[in-house]
This record gives C-alpha cells, sequence and structure tokens, in this order.
C-alpha cells in the first residue's frame, strides 16, 4: 500500500509541484487549499504525513497543527511544515506546537522527498511505496 500524503498549500502551483514530486517518489497525494480543507481531509481520511504551508486563507498552519495535535486520533500524524516564512522564531514556534520538521521555501526537491520519506520512518530506504522504485528527482533544481 502506497503511503499516504496530505500536501496542503494554497498556491496550486505548488501543490501541484509536491504532487508531481512524491507521486514519482511512490506516494497516494492529496491535497487541500486552506486550513478548514485540510482538517475536513484529516477527517476523512487520515494521512500518514502533512506537508503543510503557514500562510492559509482562512485558518494558518499554526492553527491546524495546534487543531491535529489536541486530539487523540491525529495527534500522531507526522507534520512537515513548507512555508516561505524563514525566521527562527517561527520555525521555533512551529516545532513547539508538535509539527515534526520544518523546510523553507524554496526548496530543493530531493530535500522535500527524503525529509517525507524520514517522516514515514525509510530514511535510506529505496522505495517509498513498497515495491516501487522511485524515479530520479533533479536534485539540483530549486522550487
Amino acid at each position: 500500500m502506497q503511503p499516504n500524503v496530505l500536501c496542503v498549500d494554497d498556491e496550486r502551483d505548488v501543490t501541484d509541484l509536491l504532487r508531481f514530486l512524491l507521486t514519482r517518489a511512490g506516494c497516494e497525494v492529496r491535497t487541500a487549499a486552506s486550513g478548514h480543507a485540510a482538517l475536513a481531509e484529516v477527517s476523512a481520511r487520515r494521512p500518514d504525513v502533512m506537508v503543510l504551508d503557514l500562510m492559509l486563507p482562512d485558518l494558518d498552519g499554526f492553527s491546524v497543527c495546534e487543531i491535529l495535535r489536541r486530539e487523540t486520533a491525529t495527534a500522531g500524524i507526522p507534520i512537515l511544515m513548507l512555508t516561505a516564512w524563514a525566521t527562527p522564531d517561527a520555525r521555533a514556534h512551529g516545532l513547539k506546537l508538535g509539527a515534526w520538521d520544518y523546510l523553507t521555501k524554496p526548496f530543493r526537491p530531493h530535500e522535500l522527498v527524503g525529509r517525507v520519506r524520514e517522516l514515514l520512518g525509510q530514511e535510506g530506504v529505496e522505495t517509498c511505496a513498497k515495491g516501487k522504485k522511485p524515479q530520479q528527482v533533479d536534485t539540483e533544481q530549486r522550487c
């Protein structure tokens, strides 16, 4: 079974890129464009990992993270915050609220895929999905 990754960002170009990169790595990818939509997606089907932007139109990523951490059923979802907000205070706040990792935009595709794999508990493993070998991603390109 493929790992299920929920990518939350209000910029369609970003979610399209995340879908492309993570699908090529063997993951099933779902997307949401707002904080409330992300919470609805989590309620519908718990993701194995969530990639979460901070600056969302209705409910920011900090709030989404905090809400998920309060509920027993969602408290253990690994969250990677992916944001243009690159201040040390924002990073510290995100990690304090319960994000497992924090990556700033622009990002390197191989770094994002590697961090998602690490959150899936598959760091150093050649496959993201059982029996499916991930395709190569241009590791020098910045998104």
